[in-house]
């Protein structure tokens, strides 16, 4: 099979944003980005950054990456261990004190990371991203304490260990143990230990309801009707997700983090092994999706956002797609997936 083009890319995607279902009326916009051993294949961008104003989507833009920034936080927590801080078998319990006491007492920074520890989930991720989820006034979520009402009251489903179950309250109370642990502000520690090692200039955790003029609105069609994500989500994002960054942000990251300048090379083999394997096959790591081979992989999505981004080292290609709905990204992720294939 002959090497994808930029032409096969570009129109191959832009295909999929004409008949994909929060694309096709212009209702969600679409960011994209591929890149292979140096060379741009693809960056390109589709729709309305912000409805509101008509103002269009470009390339640069940055865009919120829902659950995908819960590799940001599992690196701020693995830096904390590269420097002892922590270890992988430091109990939740040990930074909690009396706080959170369903959180059982064997509950590892390690289980965790992984997935497994099986602690009560505090928001239902099968739920309809169209409802207004957040138990609390989103205004009040800035700091990982600020979850703790949320966090509190759920009982664990499983033992720690036995299994692997997607959790959002593992990443928040790993946001919360990191605060607690380092003395540094959550949002303060992903930025240094992470975001500024990387190189990511332009991407970090804003206000909702303050967003820089280049960053995509997300919208929620909600009675019929499209609108902004702002009463949906927390107003700063958290240890399980609301970062926002760019397509060239999140290659830089790649770089970085697989180069050895976010943790050490030992950490990041760590995160590389696979601890589970989820429903669909894909296995899972510390903090990242191991979708096949070498590849790594970070995904979200949630009210207003979806976003996938991978790093395959044997091919020397990195991939972000971004989306400003909750549908808007896949079908131009499975467009460049089976492009790049």
């Amino acid at each position: 099979m002959p090497p994808v083009t930029n032409a096969d890319l570009l129109h191959a995607a832009t295909e999929a944003v004409r008949s994909g279902p929060d694309t096709s009326d212009g209702a969600g916009a679409v960011v994209a980005r591929v890149v292979r051993d140096g060379e741009v294949l693809l960056d390109a961008a589709w729709g309305l950054a912000d409805r509101r104003h008509g103002l269009p989507m470009t390339p640069g833009h940055r865009f919120a990456t829902a659950s995908g920034c819960k590799g940001f936080t599992a690196l701020a927590v693995l830096s904390l261990v590269a420097d002892g801080t922590l270890t992988l078998d430091t109990t939740a319990r040990s930074l909690l004190g009396d706080d959170l006491p369903l959180v059982p007492d064997d509950v590892t920074v390690e289980h965790l990371l992984a997935h497994r520890s099986g602690i009560g989930e505090y928001l239902d991720d099968d739920a309809d991203l169209a409802e207004y989820l957040m138990p609390v006034p989103v205004h009040r979520l800035v700091s990982p304490e600020d979850y703790l009402p949320l966090l509190d009251g759920h009982a664990s489903v499983f033992p720690a260990g036995e299994r692997f179950a997607y959790s959002n309250a593992g990443f928040v109370l790993l946001s919360l143990l990191a605060q607690r642990a380092s003395g540094v502000p959550f949002h303060h520690l992903v930025r240094e230990r992470v975001l500024d090692p990387a190189g990511t200039t332009r991407t970090g955790y804003p206000r909702s309801d303050a967003l820089p003029g280049d960053a995509a609105v997300g919208y929620v069609r909600v009675d019929g009707r499209w609108l902004t994500n702002v009463h949906h989500l927390p107003v700063v994002g958290g240890g399980d997700g609301g970062a926002y960054t760019t397509t060239q942000d999140m290659e830089r990251f790649w770089g970085a983090l697989l180069g050895g300048r976010v943790v050490p090379d030992d950490v990041v083999a760590a995160m590389r092994a696979p601890r589970s394997t989820d429903d669909d096959d894909s296995s899972y790591g510390l903090g990242l999706w191991l979708p096949g081979g070498d590849a790594v992989q970070l995904v979200g999505e949630d009210a207003g956002v979806s976003f996938l981004s991978r790093h395959d080292p044997a091919t020397a290609t990195t991939w972000t797609v971004a989306g400003t709905t909750a549908e808007a990204a896949w079908p131009v992720v499975r467009a460049v997936r089976t492009a790049l294939a």
